[in-house]
């Protein structure tokens, strides 16, 4: 159940802020989620909790597409934590840990800011303009799974999520963003000895970005998704999600090249799913 509300429940400001040509990033995030999971009422489970650790590397790199800036980015997640409540009035506590399925994301800016160098990077930070692009992330099924567990650190099974997204300059130091998009997901056919399908999830994101000096910026973050309803075994649970959550995140660029990233945020309206209060932190490393 941990796995199924996180992949449409977060806040990525800057998504298609662009960088140099040839620009590489390799970060390493900690993310740590609390909170409850709301269930099928239908379903004899009551008073999920879960208090989930996320360790993630990644590596990310600017290219040339035709002209267009574009971003290539590789993710493994590795994650532990506790998940408790009640199946039948039995209270059952499970412990999932291990590696998660490994996501690829491949986006391009259609509109603004063409293929550039340093120098045309700083010009575009300085006059910011709208910049209009594209994006497709792909997750692989190689996670850690056992088909007799109801928690599992992966899905066992593909998906992906095409999206658009835009950035709208209000002033030089004040951005507005936004992104839409849509997770498609394959079949999980060893879910409890059952076929496992979900629906596709509507998702939609907007970021206040504040620069607050050069490298340095601030953004208030929002997003709200629907859909998900699940079928198991070709019954269709009434697990419909239709949440939101708000948050912020702090970027802060330290000395050669190194810089951190903190971020928060909690659900506001949490129809089904997990209802996780977030706390992140990453560090960054661009060559």
């Amino acid at each position: 159940m941990a796995a199924v509300p996180a992949t449409a429940q977060e806040l990525a400001p800057r998504a298609y802020w662009p960088a140099p040509n040839g620009t590489n990033v390799l970060s390493i995030a900690y993310q740590y989620s609390s909170g409850d999971i709301v269930t099928d009422p239908s379903l004899p489970v009551t008073g999920v909790e879960s208090k989930l650790n996320l360790l993630q590397l990644s590596y990310q790199r600017t290219f040339s597409l035709f002209g267009r800036t574009a971003n290539a980015q590789l993710g493994l997640p590795y994650s532990n934590g506790t998940s408790e409540g009640f199946v039948d009035g039995e209270f059952i506590s499970a412990e999932p840990t291990g590696y998660g399925d490994v996501r690829g994301r491949l986006s391009v800016n259609l509109r603004g800011a063409p293929t550039m160098d340093v120098a045309g990077f700083r010009e575009l930070t300085a006059k910011p303009e709208t910049i209009v692009g594209a994006s497709l992330l792909i997750q692989a099924p190689t996670g850690r799974y056992n088909p007799d567990k109801l928690l599992n650190v992966g899905a066992n099974r593909w998906a992906m999520k095409p999206a658009v997204g835009a950035i709208w300059p209000l002033h030089p130091t004040w951005l507005l963003e936004a992104e839409f998009g849509v997770w498609f997901f394959g079949d999980n056919d060893e879910f409890l000895g059952v076929m496992r399908e979900q629906e596709p999830i509507y998702s939609s994101e907007f970021h206040l970005v504040k620069r607050l000096r050069e490298g340095l910026w601030l953004s208030l973050d929002v997003n709200y998704y629907i859909g998900g309803r699940t079928i198991v075994d070709s019954d269709q649970r009434a697990d419909l999600q239709r949440n939101s959550r708000l948050g912020f995140t702090l970027f802060k660029p330290l000395k050669n090249r190194h810089a951190l990233r903190a971020s928060y945020s909690t659900g506001i309206v949490t129809a089904s799913g997990g209802d996780y209060s977030t706390y992140s932190l990453v560090y960054v490393y661009a060559w």
